[in-house]
This record gives C-alpha cells, structure tokens and sequence, in this order.
C-alpha cells in the first residue's frame, strides 16, 4: 500500500486514466467524522467490487490529525493505481490513496426554506454491478450538472435509461406518499449514500421502483446527502426550466430532516 499523498498524482494512474477507483466525501466536526462507520462500509464494499485492496483503517483515517475545530470536509480518493496493459489491470495492484482537506458551510438557508429542482434530461446508464458505488467515473452526473446554469435550481432529478426514478446529481431522493416514506431502491445504478443508509437504519423507509409520475402523488420531497443534510423541495420544474409541482414547506418536511441532521449534528429546524 502507497503512502497517502496530497498531491503528484501521475498521469498513468489508473483512477486518471480510466476513473478506475473510488472516493468517499466526509464531513468532519471537531476532528471527528461523521457517518464514518457508513463511508468505511461504502469503500470497503466498493473495493471488493473492484478488486483493489482496501487501505488499512488507520491510513484512511490518518488525514484527520490535520482537522482543527469546526466543520471540514474529508476527501479521499483511492486509485487501483499504475500497470496492467491498456484495460486490462495489473495482476497485483498497488493502490493509490490521496486526501483533501479543508473548511466547510452547509447551505443553512436550503434547510430553512427549501429548494427548486428540475428534471434532466440525462439517463443513467444501467449497471447493477457498479450500483450504489461511489467510483471515479462520474460523467453522467458532469453532463447533467451541465443541463442548468441559474442560480435559483438547486439540484437536477436523473432517472435510469428505462425512465425509473434513482437520484439527483449529487444528492439521493425521499418522498413522503400516503403517509409513507420512500426512496428509489439503486440496485441498477446511483450512488447510495451514507446519510442514506443512515436515515434507513433509523426510520421506516421502503426502498421502491418508481417513475417521476409517482411525485404527482407525494406529500413531500427531499434531497439529502452526508455534507448538506436534508433539504425540502419547495419547487419541481421539468428540463426546461417550467414548473410543475410546488410544496409548502411545514411539519412534514421537518419530521425526517430532523433525523437526518441528528445523524450529522446539524440544528432542528421548525
């Protein structure tokens, strides 16, 4: 195993060349991750999809020492590394671990108000073997994140290539219908999330198939992921910037944000 590095990352690495690698975004308090348990898992997961050795947890954790108080957020990038023969990799591969640190402000006003989002035009490609990863191959969501420039949209919905409801752009999806809490189950494509996973550990949420017709029906939705916490959509516009749906924001959106900022220790907002 390569020692961590924050920088000099050669042009031959694999993760550069290929995106043949995986990366986990934390948020850190006081020096201390949050949904740490939930990242390991998602890395550790991810590596044995792979095939590439997972750093020991001390190596990983190593970037911490350098976090002071406050928030921070925690990049690490781990990379199968150089070798191999054009696709093909490296019989014994030598990962590559890098790090980023640095100061972090959650969007306060999002949690308060709620946000407008819109529907892309981008289909997520099916691939139930790298569904729920957080690898380095992430142009579709470059693309989509391409489809909007104003400032007044937050996030962008992606649906599958068979028209199936699975994420936004950097962000995972919950809905409140009949009273229930849902999510779009990623066993096709997507990133699961550790807030994510967090939120189904603590609250009765099914994980279900469903198509952007089903947000006719909700009585509330959100975005979510382990930096921002939750956010109430307020506004869904369709790919062109029209709108189609609006919310008011009031005890229903509270009631799962506030399980999801005790996860990350964020305020309850009323």
């Amino acid at each position: 195993m390569a020692e961590a590095a924050k920088s000099d990352w050669p042009l031959e690495d694999r993760g550069v060349a290929y995106g043949d690698g995986l990366f986990e975004t934390v948020l850190v308090r006081d020096g201390t991750p949050l949904l740490w348990e939930q990242h390991l898992a998602r890395l550790g997961r991810g590596c044995r999809v792979l095939g590439i050795p997972l750093p020991a947890r001390e190596h990983l954790e190593a970037p911490l020492v350098e976090a002071g108080e406050g928030l921070s957020v925690l990049k690490l990038i781990l990379s199968r590394g150089s070798g191999g023969r054009g696709y093909a990799p490296p019989d014994t591969p030598e990962p590559q671990l890098r790090w980023r640190l640095g100061p972090f402000a959650p969007s306060a006003q999002h949690w308060q108000q709620g946000v407008r989002v819109r529907h892309c035009r981008l289909r997520l490609g099916i691939q139930p073997m790298l569904a729920g990863l957080k690898h380095l191959n992430r142009l579709e969501n470059v693309l989509a994140r391409a489809e909007w420039t104003d400032a007044d949209t937050a996030e962008g919905l992606l649906c599958d290539s068979e028209g199936r409801l699975v994420e936004a752009t950097c962000m995972n999806l919950f809905w409140q219908r009949d009273g229930k809490l849902e999510t779009p189950r990623l066993d096709r494509c997507g990133v699961a999330g550790t807030l994510r996973a967090a939120l189904l550990e603590r609250a009765p949420i099914h994980e279900v198939d469903a198509f952007p017709a089903v947000l006719d029906e909700v009585e509330a939705l959100w975005l979510g992921n382990s930096l921002q916490g939750l956010w109430p959509v307020a506004r869904l516009d369709d790919a062109e910037g029209n709108p189609v749906r609006k919310w008011p924001i009031g005890p229903a959106q509270r009631r799962l944000q506030a399980l999801a900022h005790e996860a990350l220790g964020y305020p309850t907002i009323t």
